[in-house]
This record gives C-alpha cells, sequence and structure tokens, in this order.
C-alpha cells in the first residue's frame, strides 16, 4: 500500500469524523477553538484519539473486530461509556482507515445495546 501524503494527524481527523458521523455520537472535544475548545488547541494533534461507541458489549466487540477484520483496536469503558481508540501512524493509509470505519458499520448494528451483564 502506498503511504498517504497527509500527515497522521490530518488521516485521524479524517477517521474521527467518519466514526462520529456512523455512530451519530458527539466528539469527545473539539476540532478547533472556534468550536468551544477554550484551550485554543486543535484536536487530535497527536496519532492517538478516542471516539465513543453506543452501549455494547465492548469486550465482545474487540474480540470480534479483531476475528473477523483484523482489526486490533482497544476499546475502554470510561465514566460509564464505551470507547474505541485508535493510533495512526505514518505508515497507515486511506485503507486502514477505511478498514477501521468498515468493522464497526456491520458489527454495530448487531450489538448495539447488547451489554454484558
Amino acid at each position: 500500500m502506498a503511504v498517504r501524503p497527509q500527515g497522521a494527524g490530518e488521516l485521524l481527523r479524517d477517521a474521527r469524523r467518519r466514526i462520529e458521523a456512523l455512530t451519530g455520537l458527539p466528539p469527545i472535544c473539539p476540532d478547533s477553538p472556534e468550536a468551544g475548545n477554550t484551550t485554543g488547541t486543535l484536536w487530535p494533534q497527536g496519532q492517538m484519539a478516542a471516539f465513543r461507541l453506543p452501549a455494547c458489549d465492548g469486550a465482545a466487540l474487540q474480540r470480534r473486530l479483531y476475528d473477523e477484520r483484523r482489526v486490533e483496536v482497544p476499546l475502554i469503558e470510561w465514566n460509564g461509556r464505551e470507547l474505541v481508540r485508535a493510533s495512526v501512524q505514518g505508515y497507515d493509509t486511506e485503507a486502514d482507515v477505511e478498514a477501521l470505519e468498515a468493522a464497526p458499520r456491520v458489527l454495530l448494528p448487531e450489538m448495539a445495546g447488547v451489554v454484558d451483564v
């Protein structure tokens, strides 16, 4: 795969927007100072970010993401919410981001609202 000429931060912002559009959930923090970010910093600037997921069994989703789609990302619970943490490196491509987005597109409708108790 050819490396896309954009930086990892831009690729990660693209991934973030796609996953937020998929889930319909708001971002954890805004992309720009104009969007209410009082620190004046853009997010994410780095190569790692977390995205909200609908209520689901995070451990089961994480297993299925890897077993069925070979997408390996940590899923964590924080303040009663499920989050997926993605990191994008200089060698990652648009195809990698598309794989990250496509897997939850298929699996979340099956798993949303299914919570391990």
